[in-house]
């Protein structure tokens, strides 16, 4: 069973995060890498800029979001595998910087490489 977690960027580390991947397209504000702690900054698993646009925290839009962003993912197969390499190997966590805990893009990400990954 993958262990992948999510969490926001501005919290802070804790050990039972394992390996740290910051999955926004933008560097979160304010934050240095130190305070970041990610093991890793992977743009290329976040949704494009015009999806992040198009969805724009919307939750009325969320459904849209969500089967877009599979999509996305489908089409970009290379950071799937190097998330999925991660989390076999211990606990991953997806750092995002959205307010929302419940509709951002790491929460989609996580749904998508557990049914990818078999876990």
């Amino acid at each position: 069973m993958l262990d992948i977690r999510v969490k926001r960027v501005y919290e802070p580390a804790s050990p039972g995060d394992g390996t740290r991947v910051l999955v926004d397209r933008l560097w979160p504000r304010g934050l240095t890498a130190e305070k970041v702690q990610a093991a890793l900054w992977l743009k290329e698993a976040a949704p494009s800029n015009a999806l992040r646009q198009m969805f724009h925290h919307d939750v009325e839009r969320w459904d849209d979001f969500r089967l877009a962003y599979f999509a996305e993912l489908d089409a970009n197969p290379e950071p799937v595998a190097q998330l999925l390499d991660l989390a076999r190997q211990g606990p991953l966590t997806l750092l995002f910087g959205a307010k929302d805990v419940e509709h951002n893009q790491a929460v989609v990400l996580r749904e998508y490489l557990i049914h990818r990954g078999g876990g």
